[in-house]
């Protein structure tokens, strides 16, 4: 059972996710950046909610399909929390290089 932030907290008065802090960015603008052509930028912008998000929220916008197979251009975003991301992973059958 999943427990995503409700939509009236996901989100700051101007429209900002709360994972992306240190940024001016909608969470539109993320998710357009997330789902774009380029697929190292949507790695990276993804990479950001791995992050920075809680996982019941970063499963709200992608699946695990998605997360396994950005995960070479995610992983070096993840910082302390790519080992966390790596034994999740794991955990459903998408085990990934954990290093």
């Amino acid at each position: 059972m999943r427990a995503p932030t409700p939509a009236d907290r996901l989100v700051d008065v101007h429209g900002r996710p709360y994972f992306l802090w240190d940024v001016d960015l909608t969470l539109e603008g993320w998710l357009a950046r997330v789902h774009g052509p380029d697929s190292n930028e949507a790695a990276y912008w993804l990479a950001r909610a791995l992050r920075d998000a809680k996982p019941d929220d970063v499963m709200e916008f992608v699946g695990w399909d998605r997360i396994q197979r950005d995960w070479p251009r995610m992983a070096p975003f993840l910082g302390r929390r790519k080992a966390f991301w790596a034994w999740w992973l794991a955990q459903v059958g998408r085990a990934v290089d954990a290093q």
